[in-house]
Parts: C-alpha cells; sequence; structure tokens
C-alpha cells in the first residue's frame, strides 16, 4: 500500500502529533493517511471503542499504548481526558513522532484530540487532525437519511437540557449520548430511566408521545450489522440504552412555505433573465 510521507520540520528529532480517525468498523474505514501517519509514528495512543479493534492496531504498531485504563467508575471522564493529554504531550515534548488513534471521528464528540493539537501548537509542536468516519455518517447510511432533504439538527442530550435551545421538528433530530443524559458529575457510564423522562417531558413540547423515535448504534466489527429499533417517545425512559446509542426523531410536520421569500426570490429571478442584475 503506497504510504505518504509526513513533513519534517527543520528539527527532525521535534516532537509532532497527529490525531486521527478509525473509523467505525473495523479495517473497512481507515483510510491510506490514516494509516501512513500510524505506521510512522514513534508512539500510538489508543482511544477505541472496542478491545479488538485495539488488539487489530497493535498488528499494525509495535508501541500501542491504550487510553481505556484510565476510565474509571466514579471518576470524571474530564480529568481522564485531561490525563490523555498529558501523556500524548510527555513523548510530544520528548521530541517523538505520537499519533493518537481514535474511533470514528477523532474530532466528534471527543475532547482530547482537540486539546492536545491546541496545546502541541500553543508550544510550537506540529499537529494534525485527520478525519475519519464517524458515527454519524454511519447513522445517514444505515438509517437511509439525507441531512440535505428536510434539515438535521444534533444536540448533546444533556446539553438540550440545560440550555434553552430550539427544536424545529419539521427536520430531523439527533441525540447524542442520551443513555447518559442529566449526568453533570461526568462519573457515571450511564443514566436511569427517571433521567431519560426529564428528555421526554421536554421533547413532548415539540413532538406527540406516539412520535416514533429510532434508536442507533452502528456496526464496530464487520461481523456485527447495524442495531436500530423504533419506540413511541413515551416508551424511551423504559428502553435500556448504551452511551453508544444515538436517538433520532424523524420530522413530526411538514415545512411551511415562506410565501414572502418565495415571491421576493421569483422577482430577483425576472430581473435577471431581463439582465437588470449586475
Amino acid at each position: 500500500m503506497t504510504t505518504f510521507p509526513l513533513p519534517l520540520s527543520n528539527d527532525a528529532r521535534r516532537g509532532s502529533i497527529a490525531c486521527v480517525g478509525m473509523g467505525m468498523t473495523l479495517g473497512s474505514h481507515l483510510t491510506p493517511l490514516a494509516r501512513s501517519h500510524i505506521e510512522q509514528a514513534d508512539v500510538i495512543f489508543a482511544g477505541l471503542s472496542d478491545g479488538v479493534v485495539e488488539m487489530w492496531l497493535q498488528r499494525m504498531h509495535h508501541d500501542v499504548r491504550s487510553l481505556q485504563p484510565y476510565y474509571q467508575e466514579g471518576k470524571s471522564r474530564l480529568k481522564t481526558y485531561k490525563q490523555w493529554v498529558n501523556l500524548m504531550m510527555t513523548e510530544v515534548r520528548a521530541g517523538k513522532r505520537v499519533c493518537g488513534v481514535f474511533y470514528g471521528h477523532p474530532g466528534i464528540f471527543a475532547w482530547s484530540p482537540h486539546k492536545v493539537i491546541e496545546v502541541a501548537r500553543a508550544e510550537g509542536f506540529a499537529a494534525h487532525m485527520e478525519p475519519g468516519i464517524s458515527a454519524e455518517d454511519c447513522l445517514y447510511a444505515d438509517l437511509g437519511i439525507d441531512p440535505g432533504r428536510y434539515g438535521c439538527q444534533h444536540f448533546e442530550a444533556t446539553q438540550l437540557l440545560l440550555y434553552k435551545r430550539r427544536i424545529d421538528p419539521t427536520g430531523y433530530l439527533v441525540l447524542w449520548q442520551v443513555g447518559l443524559v442529566g449526568d453533570l458529575s461526568m462519573t457515571r457510564f450511564q443514566t436511569g430511566s427517571a433521567y431519560r423522562q426529564v428528555l421526554v417531558d421536554q421533547l413532548s413540547q415539540d413532538y406527540s408521545l406516539d412520535h416514533e423515535v429510532i434508536i442507533y448504534r452502528g456496526a464496530t466489527l464487520p461481523i456485527e450489522k447495524p442495531r436500530i429499533r423504533r419506540v413511541a417517545l413515551r416508551d424511551l425512559p423504559h428502553v435500556p440504552l448504551t452511551s453508544e446509542e444515538s436517538v433520532v426523531l424523524p420530522p413530526a410536520e411538514s415545512l411551511i412555505p415562506n410565501h414572502a421569500m418565495q415571491e421576493r426570490l421569483a422577482a430577483l429571478d425576472e430581473l435577471s433573465k431581463a439582465g437588470a442584475l449586475v
């Protein structure tokens, strides 16, 4: 396979950091450029979704260091993510070419990759993020959703509760980390049905309780199929959810024509045809 050499700074011993996406499904989503970053790195830090995926990565590089052991029940995830940044920056400052490998896209629902790149650049080190196929990409494909047809809003579930946001029920609504909704401590790996009931109460202001919601989890192994469940909104609190599953609410209302804007654009078309526009 063709590799793409990474640019060297004036000091070849100077450290660097690249955060790359492994994609969602093992093996099939890794891009050639992401693979090149992995193969040319001195040390790999792995924040992946599955132990099997981590084992597969270890076949590509001799020094793969798992970030998963830093998670602990009752420990703030933000503290864990800060430890990840410190671990990676220690090796960068030591002059090593570091690669952080994360499942999906390294910049989506991932605090540490953004932070480590920010810190590295502030200290004068070369830093790069290489995109990967995300859970959002897989969601569109597996559920047959075109976000350009009706529009699509995305919210982290807890943030939707904590802040006043405008929901547009004429488009798709995608909610992330519903299994963790309401966890303000960042120490739990899931919350219970009472927390999801609060979410349902909020959503019921824009959707009927009979409205169908889709619970989705993409496949992470080639032998798997995506997990897709459809339930009524009222039943969402009573369905077990993991932190990896997303909740999609299809449009509940038809698009409302903006006649004034349509007339304005039609008038511009007529001026354009007459050559009156420059």
